[in-house]
C-alpha cells in the first residue's frame, strides 16, 4: 500500500519463500516504479524479507541494481501494529476474504477485482503516529540519546 495516495498492489501467491519476495521487488521496481530512484519500502521482519533473498533469485548485478533502489525500514518485532500492509491486509480480509475460497485461481480472482475496486476511489492512510508518540509507547525499543 502507498499511505499517500491509498494505492494497493496485492499478489496471490502459493508461499511466502524468499524467491516469491524477491520477485515482488523486482516488480516494485521494474514494473510499479521504474523511474524511481529511490523506493522506500516499510516491512516486517519475515525472515525471507531479506536483500540476500535478491541474491538468491537474480545475477548478482540484477540483484544490486534492486538492493541499490531501496531504502528499508523495518516495524518493530513486536510492532506489526505499526505495519500499515497489516492495517489493509485487515480491510482486504474483512471486505474480500470474510467466505471461503475455494481455489487459488478464484482467490486471485477475488483479489485482483477488490484491489481494482478499491483503487478506483483509494484511500490515502493519515498516519497519527508519530516519532515522537512512538518513543513514549516504544521506550524499550528506542535508546535514550540525551544521554
Amino acid at each position: 500500500v502507498e499511505p499517500l495516495t491509498g494505492h494497493q498492489h496485492i499478489s496471490v501467491r502459493e508461499r511466502r519463500t524468499a524467491l516469491d519476495w524477491a520477485e515482488e521487488i523486482q516488480y516494485l521496481c521494474d514494473v510499479m516504479y521504474p523511474r524511481a530512484e529511490r523506493i522506500v519500502l516499510v516491512m516486517d521482519n519475515l525472515n525471507t524479507h531479506a536483500l540476500g533473498s535478491l541474491y538468491k533469485r537474480f545475477k548478482p548485478d540484477v540483484a544490486r541494481r534492486l538492493a541499490g533502489r531501496l531504502e528499508i525500514h523495518h516495524t518493530p518485532k513486536h510492532g506489526s501494529w505499526l505495519n500499515m500492509a497489516e492495517i489493509e491486509l485487515n480491510v482486504l480480509s474483512r471486505q474480500c476474504l470474510n467466505r471461503r475460497i475455494e481455489s487459488l485461481t478464484k482467490l486471485q480472482r477475488e483479489v485482483r477485482a477488490w484491489e481494482n475496486k478499491r483503487n478506483k476511489k483509494p484511500t490515502p492512510i493519515h498516519w497519527l503516529f508519530t516519532k515522537e508518540k512512538a518513543r513514549v509507547k516504544l521506550v524499550s525499543l528506542y535508546p535514550d540519546l540525551s544521554k
